[in-house]
């Protein structure tokens, strides 16, 4: 997968959808059963998908201070 199609298929992906995947990175990392190559691929995966999930939390941030300054 190229990094652009990579970068695509993460910003389909909602909060939950990407926290999830995030998680299973952090665990495949963790167990330390892949190669050092597959390492860094999913390092960069998992830093993209924490960038995504933090957008979106910053979305969901600005709507809720915007409807609380409208009440």
């Amino acid at each position: 997968m190229t990094e652009k199609n990579a970068a695509a298929e993460i910003a389909k992906l909602s909060y939950e959808q990407a926290r999830d995947a995030l998680a299973k990175v952090v665990q495949d990392l963790e167990a330390g059963s892949v190669t050092l190559e597959e390492s860094m691929k999913l390092w960069e995966r998992g830093e993209a998908l924490a960038k995504h999930c933090q957008e979106l939390l910053a979305g969901a941030r600005t709507k809720i201070d915007k409807t609380l300054k409208a009440e």
